[in-house]
């Protein structure tokens, strides 16, 4: 495949993923609150039904993941956009708890098509066992989707409220999101060297037994472990900084250092570590946020900048290894299908995270960083017992 031509793909799908996170995941950030008021519920339950989107993606994933196999990535991530635009449209309908349940229902069988899973299957299937490259580039793209979206959705809010939010980035989907994944993906699942397109045989079906297997368990571990620690962190930073001693102001200005770190560290990645086995950046990139844990408890607060660099740095390299780390384990075959298992559990941890760790916040203050150190720890570790199952 010529070079412009892969890096054709890289861009329409790392920008076509910026507005699939920050029209999803980063959404209940801005607009929980103003939705909740509006319709006259806790906010808490705003959170509470955009969990309901991560758990139905969680048990949709491996579907979507093995159509992407067989069949390529286009045709699922342009039926995403289509999707999103639909549940972003009822969502600023909404009226009632049920609806914006009905919503954030029909936004998280998008989030099963249409995020970074499925986003790296396809790229798996365009370019096989060389995908390493092209996953870094797609997250350096999309790892700005918080600091684009976040600022138009909170604009628009405070001028035209919320539902004109979800309105506009409804119809975003439809004029950007949609050509993109349409027009720029390639049909099918086509290999590296076009020559062998013609004559490459179809990838064997996986048994249950590959799904269930010791490398898979672990590595489904080690994913869900990071998503529960990221996803508690990106709910509970500014106050945690502010209970380990920070103003408020700089709490905020700590807690923003995230997002440019997480780049940081996916470009280091794709500078230095990539001349190393994924595996050797994984179990670096878990140690980083226990160190800077560490930090702020026995320092507090003037090792908040310290802890958010290196929380953030981790979680950028670690969002890589969900892509890179099965690929290197065990190869190409079965790929999509393989993540959608491995990133369910990381979808439930998801979804309880916000709740879980804001009860230890509540209990224990900064204390509550001993469970992430736990996990962060455990899934280093953890990695250490995973071996390759294919050559190279």
């Amino acid at each position: 495949m010529q070079k412009s031509h892969r890096t054709r793909i890289i861009v329409a799908l790392g920008t076509a993923q910026t507005l699939a996170f920050g029209t999803t995941f980063y959404l209940p950030a801005i607009l929980a609150e103003p939705m909740a008021r509006d319709i006259g519920v806790p906010t808490s339950w705003a959170f509470g039904a955009f969990s309901l989107a991560l758990l139905i993606s969680a048990f949709l994933g491996p579907l979507f993941g093995a159509r992407i196999d067989r069949f390529g990535g286009r045709n699922i991530l342009s039926s995403s956009s289509l999707v999103f635009a639909a549940g972003l449209g009822i969502l600023g309908l909404s009226d009632s708890m049920a609806v914006m349940c009905l919503a954030w229902l029909v936004i998280g069988i998008g989030m099963s098509m249409g995020l970074y899973e499925s986003a790296f299957a396809t790229l798996v299937g365009l370019f096989g066992s060389t995908a390493r490259g092209p996953i870094t580039g797609i997250t350096l793209i999309a790892g700005f989707a918080s600091t684009i979206c976040w600022p138009i959705s909170a604009g628009i809010e405070a001028e035209y409220g919320w539902r004109i939010v979800c309105f506009f980035w409804a119809g975003t989907h439809i004029v950007l999101g949609l050509p993109l994944n349409r027009l720029l993906i390639p049909a099918g699942n086509m290999l590296s060297d076009p020559a062998r397109v013609e004559t490459a045989t179809p990838p064997a079906r996986l048994s249950r037994r590959d799904y269930v297997s010791l490398p898979m368990i672990l590595l489904a571990f080690v994913f869900a472990a990071s998503w529960f620690t990221a996803t508690a962190m990106a709910a509970h930073l500014p106050r945690l900084l502010q209970i380990s001693g920070m103003d408020a102001s700089s709490a905020i200005l700590a807690a923003s250092l995230v997002g440019p770190a997480q780049v940081a560290g996916r470009v280091l990645e794709f500078g230095l570590l990539r001349h190393w086995h994924p595996m050797i950046s994984a179990r670096l990139a878990t140690l980083m946020h226990p160190v800077g844990a560490a930090l702020l408890m026995v320092l507090g607060g003037p090792a908040g900048m310290i802890f958010t660099g290196l929380h953030g740095t981790g979680n950028g390299i670690l969002t890589i290894a969900k892509g890179t780390l099965p690929l290197a384990v065990f190869g190409p075959n079965g790929y999509g299908a393989r993540q959608g298992f491995l990133v369910a559990p990381s979808r439930f941890a998801q979804a309880a995270a916000p709740f879980l760790f804001g009860m230890l916040i509540d209990a224990t203050g900064t204390q509550a960083l001993w469970l992430t150190i736990l996990l962060g720890g455990l899934a280093g570790l953890t990695l250490w017992f995973v071996r390759p199952s294919v050559k190279g």
